[in-house]
């Protein structure tokens, strides 16, 4: 009783923390919608607007203005700008072509910049250049000191990946600003700090997870890989939102490791969360598992590749995301296939379920056409997953711990019984042997050796085997085939037939590869002797039948004696046999014993066991 109160208490508890965690979330998704109104084109420490005004081409192309909130491709190739910096007071009045001493600030999203002022030498900003780290590429903020004059300056840009990052020259130019020191790169950290916490929340949360996942593991309970996915999941989720805030250039210095975790994090939540839809599948589940694996090799090549050779992490992506698009469809196809194989709320599931992949593609076409940079639908769908995972694991874990008392509350029943099943063998087998049994076979014995030596011989050898089968059940707690039982029958019956050859027997086994308590089937024709032949006055039959059915093995035993009312079955002693029998089959196969007896008529005994139960 008090370990119920203790479990009780406890699942409450955890059940109040994980609510707890939920309404966090809750306003975490508040604060990343309120995060994203901030952008990189406004930052309250700036003490004065800088714009790049002037001309551009694209290659070899035709020169063109540049118009404020035109859409300039930074993918079909080289970009040349030609013109100056203006500058703006915070009041926003034009004081003119800005060359003060404070550097200019240029948000490099994996381009580099080759700046020409008059005679001077061209100065590259390259994010790929020694300077910035060896094969470095990703996003970062760059300082460009301007010199005196007003002559026009010029700005190559260049590509070297010529994908994914359409919106490159766009960003330089809405984020041209004044690099004003700390206060400059405080505010850049501050434009991503919300959806920046909100992926640590996601790290923290998905270790508790992972946490409770290994817990599961190490007691074995069940669910353990659901929640090992969710926990996973999570933990690739936070990664990406932490990687892909502003500022990240700032808050985590090396432009090598920060594009490579936000990769990574993508790919392995792509990845996981496939993985983890598989599971939900049931009429498609192998061309999931198929796809999956699919992903899991293309994931690995992406990873390894750059190790072994030159290419570049981020030139993988690109081949990647085809790969992932082409498994989301898969996935897709397959997902719909077991909605329509569904009902009810199932399909509300299979429903949710699909968000993940469309968000995926749903970002690869913008990211391609430069509506948008990186995974901003993918954000959204996190959020989404989080609180659905979170409502998962909040049912999940209680169950599994109500699983895990049961379980050691089974344990400990199983521990009883088996102490009551051992008692229940040593009762069986002594009730078969009792002494007046012994003598009168020893009797038959001794006349026989006089009448009939040979088979004396035969009695002998059958009631060596009958004692075996006996004792040999003492240090036998497991069930044993019906074949070895019927042995055990035939043997008694041997000698049974010797002190009344009056008896019949007959046996039908149209089944008997299967298991049964041993000493089953034996005591039930010693009892249909003892108290059905037996009080006739001459002769009666015992037939053995085992047969299956779609279900069931049965073995039946009728007889032809004097019958008996069965509700006194129970309330005689002589009878403990058939209580231990009932009792063995029920724990060990999961059998029952019926009885059927008419007074006059005779007895039906039926075992029922089901298929599969035997342990």
């Amino acid at each position: 009783m008090n370990g119920n109160k203790t479990r009780s208490g406890f699942l409450n508890t955890t059940t109040l923390i994980m609510a707890g965690v939920l309404v966090l979330l809750l306003l975490a998704v508040a604060l990343l919608l309120y995060g994203n109104a901030n952008s990189r084109q406004a930052f309250p420490a700036m003490v004065a607007e800088v714009y790049f005004d002037g001309e551009y081409r694209i290659a070899d192309g035709e020169w063109q203005t540049i118009e404020k909130g035109k859409h300039i491709s930074s993918t079909e190739g080289d970009v040349l700008l030609r013109g100056n910096f203006h500058m703006l007071t915070p009041d926003g009045e034009y004081v003119g072509i800005y060359n003060g001493d404070i550097p200019i600030a240029l948000y490099t999203d994996h381009i580099s910049i080759t700046v020409c002022e008059g005679e001077n030498e061209p100065y590259v900003m390259d994010v790929e250049n020694p300077l910035f780290g060896d094969s470095a590429c990703g996003v970062q903020w760059s300082a460009l000191l301007l010199s005196e004059g007003e002559e026009p300056i010029e700005l190559l840009i260049h590509n070297p990946h010529r994908f994914g990052n359409e919106t490159a020259i766009d960003e330089l130019l809405s984020g041209v600003a004044l690099w004003t020191g700390l206060d400059f790169e405080k505010d850049i950290l501050e434009s991503g700090e919300t959806q920046r916490g909100i992926g640590l929340l996601f790290i923290i949360v998905s270790l508790l997870v992972l946490g409770t996942a290994l817990f599961s593991t190490l007691i074995h309970l069940k669910n353990s890989r659901i929640i090992w996915l969710l926990g996973t999941v999570i933990l690739f989720a936070g990664t990406y939102l932490s990687y892909s805030a502003d500022g990240v250039a700032f808050w985590s210095e090396s432009t090598v490791s920060n594009t490579t975790m936000l990769g990574i994090s993508m790919m392995f939540y792509m990845l996981f969360i496939s993985m983890a839809l598989v599971l939900l599948m049931k009429n498609t589940k192998t061309v999931g598992a198929v796809t999956v694996a699919f992903l899991g090799v293309i994931n690995a090549v992406a990873i390894v590749l750059p190790i072994l050779t030159d290419v570049l992490f981020y030139d993988t992506w690109l081949y990647w995301a085809a790969a992932q698009m082409l498994a989301s469809v898969i996935l897709l196809g397959c997902l719909i296939k077991e909605f329509f194989s569904a009902k009810g709320r199932a399909r509300l599931i299979y429903v949710c379920a699909v968000l993940p992949l469309l968000s995926f593609g749903l970002d690869v076409v913008m990211i391609d056409l430069g509506i948008w940079r990186g995974g901003v639908s993918s954000k959204y769908v996190f959020v989404v997953f989080f609180i659905v995972a979170m409502v998962m694991v909040l049912k999940v874990i209680p169950n599994n711990f109500n699983a895990l008392a049961k379980a050691k509350e089974l344990e400990a029943e199983k521990k009883l019984l088996n102490a009551e099943l051992a008692e229940s063998r040593i009762s069986t087998m002594m009730s078969q042997i009792r002494p007046h049994f012994i003598y009168n076979t020893l009797g038959s014995i001794e006349q026989l050796c006089e009448l009939d030596p040979p088979k004396a011989g035969e009695l002998v050898h059958n009631f060596a085997k009958y004692l075996r089968g006996n004792f040999g059940e003492l240090d036998n707690p497991r069930p044993i085939l019906m074949s070895q039982e019927m042995e055990h029958v035939h043997h008694y019956i041997n000698i049974e037939n010797v002190r009344f050859p009056d008896m019949t027997f007959s046996f039908e086994m149209k089944s008997e590869d299967f298991s049964l308590p041993a000493l089953t089937v034996q005591p039930i024709v010693e009892n249909a002797i003892k108290h059905g032949l037996m009080k006739l006055q001459k002769g009666g039959s015992i037939k053995v039948i085992s047969y299956e059915t779609d279900t069931d093995y049965c073995i039946s035993v009728e007889d032809d004696g004097v019958g008996f009312d069965t509700g006194k079955l129970l309330d005689e002693k002589e009878h403990i046999g058939i209580r231990n029998i009932r009792d063995r089959l029920k724990v060990m196969v999961g059998g029952k014993l019926e009885i059927e007896s008419t007074e006059g008529v005779g007895t039906k005994v039926l075992i029922t066991i089901p298929k599969g139960a035997e342990k």
